[in-house]
């Protein structure tokens, strides 16, 4: 599983404008020399670190501990903090969050900040229905409630009905009874399990669903009969952290993806150890049969779909943000073979089934892919017809069956653009839906013998809207719109392009109140990520939005190792080309302070998982171009990442340590390994979760440690914990509030600025 693009500025999906080619860019210079962690010349000691001014910091030990790669020594003096269950680590975590949450609580303008966070967070929201059999299935989450709920209520059978999540309002007016499947805030008495993927059999008769305990991506399956709401004792399957259970048409049971539950196995190696498996109702999930055996490579992981006839079983094998692996079975064969369908790829592939013939979307040949359509009895690669070209500009993220045609989202300008197809390829009437505005959508949600579908939009400053979409005739209309207290004319946005440090062009998305100077004085918040193909897109975040309401301007600039323009643009930023990343966002940082939209000390950068990661890199590297630093669940010891959580699978990524080209370009920018003694770095809040298994948290405390030991800078290195929380964060809106107004007062704080919050009416 890839690091999420989880920030704690939560902002990061841009509005921008294309490249002209997406061909790889030129190599960039060589990275800087990587230096040792500020502690690791001294002997093994205990030291009581002083932060300048009156900011104490916990003790902390240092150890002499080195090891040695390719005769490079490299030092490694606080690995004791990768232990997480010693009462050393524990005491001193507590000790490092105490004096975090201390200083932030005292933070002027804080409170303010809160306050319109909340408004901000506290709306009513509700998903595109969910037809299965006479029923219909969606999630409402109400203005002061904390977690979302699944409803379901009967449409009449006859009249095919498809039904509008109502309102409580509604409800009490008449509305057809909705019935509660699954509320997320009974699954534990503090909140701290969290409601992962759910799905219902196609006779809507059975939910399949996973609670993650902690809100720690690994997870239990539970099922459900829906009419009854009991929840089976029989049917409970430990080790779903991928599971997304795939159902049969005749909803007897499902194929999932499981991992073991030994704890003899390390938990780097889990992935490699996952399987495809046939769960049947009622049965013991020990007695589950495998279907696809394990890779027994830890640096893939297994992802299965079944089309929605039964027809046929996909299995992908998924290596970093590559598929090279794609096979095939005829599931109405008992003893019929795996047909590798796709093997040795190196890039995006992805494929459904509809009506026994493959859709199969592609980035061979076509950084930016295309699609071919492939009869699964004759699976050979020179039977594929292509149906659908690469197109000039546009890179293809989505291909769905939707009411008998093909539904495509594309990037373009780093915009969402949806087309209706036929399913030869042909465009539909106009070719494309029109959205409301410029922004993001997560494709067309829908079933693929219905001719409607729904399509989530959301923009920079403006909440989402579902649109209701005819597939016949591309004509779309408003279905649910979040109400926000926000005022979208307040504010103004700007594409722009800068050169990196190779001359690279790349595009960044800037957005300020309206009106606000270019004479420096603006904070501003940096934010990017730059890896495994994900792409930052416009996106309605309530954080950034009372970043803006509180004076301070935005950037998002789309880094190489994203997938904005295509598998090229991703290949330029990965593995002994990663320094191109970092050269990227600093290049952001200087072209904002040159063109006068803030200064040094008003710029703060921010990044979470593989961002948090960009962050580390920016600072070790160029620590007196930046006043903050907000940190999120990084990955920042890039010699031992692969010891860890997910750490095998992102070997794709970022290479291996244990391979001499690698190590040396890892070392070269490990943040982790290049903080350096005797340096003014800039405030950093370095945000941590308890129960993160995807991005072990030892990252974020080790590089702590070491900054606390080095800066010699007037400004604060604090840890925070959010405890019951995984990679992706707590998932109540309070625990999100408490977070934003943490890192935004913070960042504030350090830059000298007082919010004086502007709250435009709607």
């Amino acid at each position: 599983m890839r690091p999420s693009p989880r920030r704690p500025f939560a902002l990061a999906l841009p509005l921008l404008t294309a490249l002209a080619a997406c061909a790889p860019p030129p190599a960039s210079p060589a990275p800087p020399p990587p230096a040792s962690p500020a502690a690791a010349t001294p002997p093994a000691t205990t030291t009581a670190t002083t932060a300048p001014g009156k900011l104490a910091y916990p003790k902390t030990r240092a150890t002499a501990t080195v090891d040695t790669f390719f005769g490079v020594e490299v030092a490694d003096p606080y690995r004791w903090l990768e232990d997480g269950t010693s009462p050393e680590t524990k005491a001193w975590l507590t000790a490092q969050d105490d004096l975090t949450r201390k200083v932030l609580a005292d933070l002027p303008g804080r409170d303010a900040l809160r306050e319109r966070l909340s408004a901000l967070s506290y709306l009513e929201r509700a998903s595109a229905p969910l037809k299965r059999g006479n029923r219909v299935f969606y999630t409402r989450q109400e203005a002061k409630q904390e977690k979302r709920v699944v409803y379901w209520r009967e449409l009449p059978a006859a009249t095919g009905a498809r039904g509008k999540a109502p309102t409580k309002a509604e409800s009490a007016q008449g509305a057809p009874k909705e019935n509660v499947l699954l509320d997320g805030a009974s699954l534990s008495a503090d909140g701290s399990t969290g409601l992962g993927l759910w799905k219902v059999s196609l006779d809507g008769k059975t939910l399949a669903y996973v609670v993650h305990p902690n809100n720690a991506d690994a997870g239990v399956l539970h099922v459900k009969d829906v009419a009854t709401g009991k929840v089976s004792d029989v049917d409970v399957i430990p080790g779903a952290k991928y599971a997304n259970p795939q159902w049969t048409p005749k909803g007897d049971g499902f194929y999932y993806v499981a991992l073991p539950m030994d704890p003899k196995i390390p938990a780097a190696e889990l992935p490699g150890r996952s399987e495809v498996k046939f769960h049947k109702l009622g049965t013991a999930p020990a007695e589950d049969k495998v279907i696809f055996p394990a890779t027994g490579n830890p640096e893939t992981e297994l992802e299965a779909h079944l089309s929605r006839d039964g027809h046929w079983l996909l299995v992908s094998v998924i290596r970093g943000a590559s598929v090279p692996e794609l096979h095939l079975r005829d599931m109405r064969k008992p003893n019929a073979a795996w047909v590798p369908l796709v093997k040795g790829h190196d890039g995006t592939v992805a494929a459904l089934v509809w009506k026994d013939r493959i859709y199969l979307r592609t980035t061979e040949g076509a950084p930016r892919g295309r699609v071919f359509r492939v009869d699964p009895a004759k699976p050979e690669r020179a039977g594929w017809e292509e149906i659908v070209p690469e197109d000039k500009e546009g890179v293809l993220e989505d291909v769905r069956v939707i009411g008998g045609h093909l539904a495509l989202q594309y990037l373009r300008s780093a915009r969402s653009e949806i087309q209706i197809r036929t399913l030869d390829g042909k465009p539909k009437g106009k070719g494309t839906v029109a959205l409301p505005g410029i922004g993001s959508t997560w494709g067309v949600v829908g079933e693929p013998d219905d001719d409607v579908g729904y399509v989530y939009f959301t923009s920079f400053t403006t909440p989402g809207t579902i649109l209701e979409v005819s597939i016949a005739s591309g004509v779309a209309k408003p279905w649910y719109t979040i109400k926000a207290p926000v005022d979208p004319a307040a504010y103004e946005v700007e594409q722009v392009r800068y050169p990196s440090r190779d001359g690279t062009q790349v595009s960044m998305f800037v957005a300020r109140r309206r009106g606000a100077p270019r004479d420096g004085s603006t904070p501003f918040m940096l934010s990017g990520y730059g890896g495994f193909t994900i792409s930052l897109t416009p996106s309605f975040q309530t954080d950034v939005v009372a970043w803006l309401d509180a004076g301070g301007g935005v950037a998002i600039p789309n880094l190489r190792g994203g997938g904005e323009y295509g598998e090229a643009w991703h290949q330029a930023g990965m593995l002994t080309r990663k320094q191109n990343v970092f050269d990227d966002f600093i290049a952001a940082a200087e072209y904002l302070i040159k063109g006068g939209y803030t200064r040094a000390d008003r710029l703060a950068i921010e990044g979470g998982s593989n961002g948090g990661l960009l962050v580390g890199a920016a600072l070790t590297q160029r620590p007196e171009l930046f006043r903050v630093a907000l940190c999120a669940v990084p990955v920042l010891d890039m010699i031992r990442y692969p010891l860890f959580g997910d750490g095998k699978t992102w070997i794709a990524e970022y290479g291996s340590p244990q391979e001499e080209a690698t190590f040396r370009a890892l070392i070269g920018y490990s943040p982790y390994h290049r903080v350096k003694p005797g340096t003014a770095y800039p405030a950093v809040l370095m945000l941590s979760a308890d129960a993160d298994d995807r991005v072990a948290p030892l990252h974020a405390w080790k590089t702590v440690a070491a900054l606390q030991a080095a800066s010699t800078g007037a400004q604060p290195v604090l840890l925070r914990v959010e405890r019951h929380s995984g990679h992706g964060g707590a998932d109540q809106v309070k625990s999100r509030v408490e977070m934003f107004a943490d890192s935004l007062s913070f960042a504030l704080h350090a830059m000298g600025v007082k919010p004086a919050l502007a709250q435009p009416s709607p």
